[in-house]
């Protein structure tokens, strides 16, 4: 069966919560239905009706998008699935008139976002907020 790759296609916050999990992140009831009102739009991947893989975009309106929360079942990682979601969510982001699409990632995943997916990495600074 192959992978069915949708930009805001339909999904539960059960859904989320549960891929989320499957691969020990910690997601609380109800962080889906917060996220997605401050969302471009995100892209799913389906086998069938299970989802296996998500990508959140979040913008500023204009130039700028902002590349969140990837998630790729365990049993599906290393099959392409994941650079499908992230250049999927880049097209979107280009239709939609955004210039820019930022990540920020762990350094274990630096071949994931630099080789797989193409991009390049810049100067950035941060700040933590919670004291």
């Amino acid at each position: 069966m192959g992978i069915d790759y949708r930009w805001r296609g339909e999904l539960t916050d059960d859904e989320v919560v549960e891929l989320t999990r499957s691969h020990g992140g910690n997601a609380e009831a109800g962080w889906w239905d917060r996220v997605r009102t401050h969302s471009l739009g995100w892209t799913t991947a389906r086998s069938g009706a299970a989802l296996i893989g998500f990508v959140n975009v979040a913008w500023d309106g204009a130039e700028h998008a902002f590349l969140l929360d990837p998630k790729v079942r365990p049993d599906h990682q290393h099959n392409g699935i994941g650079t499908a979601l992230v250049r999927s969510a880049a097209e979107a982001a280009r239709r939609a008139g955004c210039t820019w699409l930022h990540v920020d990632f762990e350094e274990r995943l630096r071949p994931f976002y630099l080789e797989a997916c193409g991009f390049r990495t810049t100067a950035a600074g941060l700040l933590y907020l919670r004291l």
